[in-house]
């Protein structure tokens, strides 16, 4: 998306000339002749940068009055002053109080271009290390080559260039945010702000001030301006997690937003215009909770125009050595610890638990494993040094502790013991699939299924 500069001037010939040299170079431009209109422009949509005259003739505030305003309240959006009565002492002045540099009118199209680019450049490097920052631990990768995954992949590319709004649906855990990270980071809008609402977590007092921001003194006597996620979003995308615990009331005000590409501040009037992508998820099945009046139908609709479906890590067992060994190398980093090589027992181990927790739980596994497994750093990790409720949903083959009671059998009795426990686990790890688990354990697929029928195991294929 074009960078949005807004260019304040008192001279009509310098605004437009201005704003014609920055849209030939692909930017948008608006313009204001003095404080109340430069200020008002902010106010209804943040700009990426301004350009802003000290002196302003006929105004109610100078460019430096103008200037200290938005420091104030938008710490972060750069701001280049540019005066034809300017000395050194009030370039040194501007930059001291927070503007990004200054030049001097009359001004050549090639330093002014420079000057903008560099400005815009360095306050996006400022928002990408802010964003970093808060999501280190993230992943943003879908790993692994499964079926599941490659399809879930094919979806994303197709969808992520259009404009459309998705509905990503899954389990706790299976990487929602990934899939929809990826949405963002393969469309066109990938330079622009992705932003992050977890509906869960706000109390419905908190979320729509969140979501469409509030006018000063609206949460309280004195209280700032507060730019909602609508407007840090524009150009960009809005991820709303969970979107099932959005109060009903403030489903309604989504909808308008959506409808119209629009919505009013707390305590405002002015209607605010963004461009932003809104894409959703849940872990609920949405076409019950619209049922049971706890979803608008009209919101659903709006936000299932593309649906993607995150499946569970027990549908995509196949990816969990891959999986393990991307967590293990980014836990060592994040740590510092030298990461750890995964036995094939322990990952046999691994692939036929039943996570619950789906691929969160088992990143927690492998940070786990990391700092917490026994031996030497060199040395693989064996399934026995597994946490021990991994072995709670896996058959007993698979689970250490309960290998004692062998022990106790007549050698024919402990190795149909031990043929039904270990068959049970490699049917599980290849999710029934007869064919898979023949060649992997060294027998004709007749044989495994007659050996399969005699044990009393069963197969899903």
């Amino acid at each position: 998306m074009p960078s949005d500069i807004l260019i304040v001037d008192d001279e009509d010939d310098i605004r437009h000339l201005v704003a014609e040299l920055l849209r030939d170079e692909g930017y948008t431009a608006r313009t204001a002749r003095n404080s109340d209109e430069a200020l008002g422009e902010v106010a209804a949509r943040l700009p990426d940068m301004v350009l802003l005259d000290i002196w302003l003739d006929g105004s109610r505030l100078d460019g430096m009055e103008i200037l200290a305003e938005i420091v104030r309240e938008h710490p972060g959006l750069p701001v280049v002053m540019f005066s034809g009565h300017g000395t050194i002492e009030t370039a040194v002045t501007a930059i001291r109080d927070g503007a990004y540099d200054f030049i001097e009118k009359p001004f050549k199209s090639d330093r002014l271009l420079l000057v903008v680019r560099n400005a815009i450049e360095q306050a996006k490097l400022r928002r990408e290390i802010a964003d970093l920052k808060k999501r280190a631990g993230i992943d943003a990768e879908l790993i692994g080559g499964s079926a599941a995954i490659r399809q879930l992949r094919h979806t994303i590319e197709r969808v992520a260039p259009t404009n459309s709004r998705v509905l990503v649906t899954g389990p706790a855990g299976a990487g929602k945010e990934v899939a929809a990270r990826r949405v963002h980071m393969q469309s066109k809008r990938a330079e622009a702000p992705f932003v992050v609402l977890n509906c869960a977590i706000m109390t419905p007092d908190r979320v729509e001030a969140e979501l469409f921001g509030a006018e000063p003194g609206a949460l309280g006597p004195e209280t700032p301006r507060k730019l909602g996620l609508f407007e840090q979003a524009h150009s960009g995308t809005l991820f709303l997690d969970e979107v099932s615990d959005l109060p009903l009331e403030t489903q309604g005000k989504v909808v308008r937003a959506l409808h119209e590409q629009r919505f009013t501040r707390l305590g405002g009037e002015r209607p605010i215009e963004v461009d932003v992508r809104v894409v959703a998820a849940t872990n609920r099945d949405l076409g019950t909770e619209i049922q049971a009046g706890r979803f608008r139908e009209d919101l659903f609709y709006r936000l299932n125009v593309v649906p993607l479906r995150v499946p569970s890590l027990k549908e995509r067992r196949d990816d969990i050595p891959d999986l393990a060994r991307h967590f293990m190398v980014r836990a060592a980093g994040l740590s510092g610890l030298p990461a750890r090589s995964l036995g094939a027992d322990a990952l046999a181990v691994l692939q036929a638990g039943e996570w619950p927790g789906n691929v969160r739980q088992l990143r927690n596994v492998i940070e786990w494993l990391l700092i917490m497994a026994p031996g030497d750093v060199q040395a693989e990790i064996r399934a026995e040094m597994l946490p021990p409720e991994l072995g709670a949903g896996a058959p007993a083959l698979v689970n250490p502790s309960e290998d004692g009671e062998i022990m106790g059998l007549p050698l024919r009795d402990a190795r149909e013991v031990f043929e039904r426990n270990y068959l049970k686990a490699q049917v599980a790890r290849f999710n029934g699939n007869v064919s898979r688990t023949a060649s992997f354990v060294g027998m004709e697929r007749s044989a495994l299924h007659r050996k399969l029928k005699s044990l009393g195991i069963n197969t899903s294929s």
